[in-house]
């Protein structure tokens, strides 16, 4: 099974590179991407059994990142198809400043985003620091060209800065394996090929100095491809300038891989009694994170962007409900999940948006609720989400983190947790429904709004898998399945929770 899930996506990446005619392609792309979900569901029922040693299986934390991946790209794949179709009819005299035109190799588009799923799923299933270090780094090499999509010089800028930052951050978490490696010799080599159920069974003999340091470098190597900062600094540029389509799967699937390194991590000082130290960094990294966002959000100028920061914001949640532990702990996978879907749900309409205004600017976008209502209602709704409205699935989740604060005698972090999130909701608000109400620029009435009937500019392609996903949304507000809510409770024990 394990095979089946690596093997898929890989196997289908590479077909599509060479596959010469678009509809096969794209249908390869839809076909791997049902089959690699049909299989994450196989999981579900009967747990595959460990392969190469021990190296890689599926746990109750993987199974949970491995679902939210693979659901979300399922979703993707639906949009990317008609999002191709749409690019491929396109002409440099539709484009403006902001959307210029170049033909970009839709063989190594799909490619890429089908080898991406593969490194995801490398990522979830990995049971050894090194191999997940090397799925953490090859997650880089697959997505890149996808932030490329449109060659302009801002997209290269971005690409470089993706590049250059993740790949700085891997060669620190790499740093953070050997001295693993070296805790465990100096404990006595017990636990030196570094799988991380071998070392968490000794983890009591491991040199908790080295292992201090090493967690330091994990939290920075990782932290700066899953978004913390002061370390995210090239997730705004890869989200504003990545197609809608790729920014969801960078927000929702990718910063998530690298979240679940810094968990496994979290495991092992946890095991090895030095959670404290591992927490209190987690919360200082989350609390930053979640202040440095707030700062960029008021007022910011480009809606991709705005939703880049609050991916951040979330990225500092996710690792403040870590570092707090006890309930705190089953609220942040909770919010992995919630805010994954919501965000994938969000640049979704995004690039809707972006398709018939033709710019990312929030001054130059009015009236969405008149020009395109589906995606209008998807766009207040997923605002309403990711801010935690009730009746939504955020709603509970930072609930469930802010009761885990409270009840850890930490009335600080509560209070400075409630005031960023109330600076966030200011800030997006205002951006937000600006851009839902009053009516559409004039040059867009007299020109695109008049030639098309709504059913025209909102496709089904487009508006559907953002409907699938706010629906699943609202449902884990109110309701959150047995099957799930046994999941979480047993990734929140292996991670720690009581």
């Amino acid at each position: 099974m394990i095979w089946a899930l690596l093997l898929t996506p890989t196997i289908g990446g590479l077909a599509a590179m060479v596959l010469r005619p678009n509809w096969p392609r794209r249908a390869l792309l839809l076909l791997a991407a049902a089959a690699h979900t049909g299989l994450v569901m196989a999981c579900w029922k009967v747990r595959p059994t460990p392969i190469v040693d021990g190296w890689m299986a599926i746990d109750a934390v993987g199974l949970l990142f491995l679902s939210i991946t693979s659901v979300l790209f399922l979703a993707a794949a639906v949009y990317a198809v008609g999002y191709l179709v749409r690019e491929s009819h396109a002409s440099s005299d539709d484009a403006e400043e902001e959307l210029p035109f170049v033909n970009f190799p839709e063989a190594v588009f799909t490619g890429c985003l089908l080898l991406f799923l593969g490194t995801m799923t490398l990522v979830t299933v990995s049971r050894h620091l090194g191999l997940m270090w090397v799925g953490v780094e090859a997650t880089t090499l697959a997505s890149a060209p996808l932030i490329y999509f449109h060659r302009h010089h801002r997209s290269l800028e971005a690409t470089w800065k993706y590049l250059l930052v993740c790949s700085v951050g891997i060669a620190l978490a790499l740093l953070g394996n050997f001295f693993v490696a070296v805790a465990a010799r100096s404990a006595g080599g017990s636990a030196a090929h570094l799988t991380i159920d071998s070392l968490i069974a000794h983890a009591g003999a491991l040199n908790p100095l080295w292992l201090k340091a090493a967690f330091l470098l994990f939290l920075v190597g990782y932290g700066a491809k899953m978004g913390l900062a002061p370390l995210h600094t090239w997730l705004p540029d890869a989200h504003s300038e990545a197609p809608s389509v790729v920014s969801a799967l960078l927000s929702g699937a990718l910063l998530n891989c690298a979240f679940l390194a810094i968990l496994r991590t979290h495991t092992l000082l946890f095991a090895a009694g030095l959670a404290a130290f591992s927490s209190d960094l987690l919360v200082l990294l989350g609390l930053v994170s979640m202040a440095v966002a707030a700062v960029f959000i008021i007022g910011q100028a480009d809606f991709k962007r705005m939703l880049a920061y609050s991916s951040v914001e979330h990225m500092g949640i996710l690792s403040l409900g870590i570092g707090i532990g006890g309930a705190a702990t089953f609220g942040a996978m909770l919010h992995t999940a919630n805010h994954s879907l919501t965000k994938a749900m969000l640049f979704l309409a995004a690039g809707n948006i972006l398709a018939l205004y033709r710019t990312k600017s929030t001054t130059r976008v009015r009236g969405l609720l008149h020009a395109l209502p589906i995606t209008g209602v998807l766009w207040l709704v997923g605002f309403l989400a990711i801010v935690g409205s009730p009746p939504f699935g955020p709603f509970l989740s930072e609930l469930t983190i802010l009761k885990g604060a409270i009840d850890a005698g930490r009335p600080l972090v509560a209070t400075a947790y409630l005031l960023t999130l109330a600076i966030v909701f200011v800030g997006m608000a205002t951006i937000v429904l600006r851009m839902a109400y009053g009516s559409p620029p004039s040059s867009l009435r007299a020109g695109r709004l008049s030639d098309a009937h709504a059913t025209c500019r909102e496709p089904l392609w487009s508006v559907l898998p953002a409907i699938s996903l706010g629906l699943v949304v609202l449902t884990l507000g109110v309701y959150v399945p047995p099957q799930l809510s046994d999941l979480l409770h047993r990734a929140a024990i292996a991670l720690g929770a009581n």
